[in-house]
């Protein structure tokens, strides 16, 4: 099905950030003839390499029916989740719970994952804030001209 769309039913759109910077893929969504709810409807999602056009991944993907193929693009932001769960492992100690029980376990989760929270708000807020300041090491544009 990915090899007979046309051209124009492909679309390039961001993966979300990796190692080397931007992940940009070519992608394409099929609409799928199943019953669902009304203002919903599943499609095949497809992700294509633009490095190497052969490789594909699929999804299949249950969304609200007027959401573009830029949102249903958010698909491949896997490596962010798991950057998350890796730096909780890392900086917060998500996996130093040695609880015997379930109660003790979900504490420690429930602690750890509002650690994270807190934390991922207090870097948004700082990077906010700092995008509105002139960087003072560089010379004035004005001043220089």
């Amino acid at each position: 099905m990915a090899g007979e769309l046309p051209a124009e039913a492909w679309a390039a759109c961001p993966a979300g950030e990796g190692a080397q910077g931007l992940r940009l893929y070519d992608w394409a969504r099929i609409a799928l003839p199943y019953a669902v709810e009304k203002g919903y409807a599943r499609y095949v999602l497809i992700r294509k390499s633009r490095t190497d056009p052969r490789a594909l991944s699929y999804y299949l993907v249950f969304a609200p029916a007027e959401a573009t193929l830029a949102e249903l693009a958010a698909a491949g932001l896997r490596w962010t989740i798991e950057e998350c769960f890796q730096r909780a492992t890392y900086d917060l100690g998500l996996d130093h719970c040695e609880a015997r029980s379930w109660h003790g376990w979900h504490r420690h989760m429930t602690l750890v994952m509002a650690a994270a929270a807190f934390l991922a708000k207090l870097g948004a807020d700082l990077r906010r804030s700092a995008c509105g300041k002139p960087n003072e090491t560089s010379p004035n544009p004005k001043i220089a001209a």
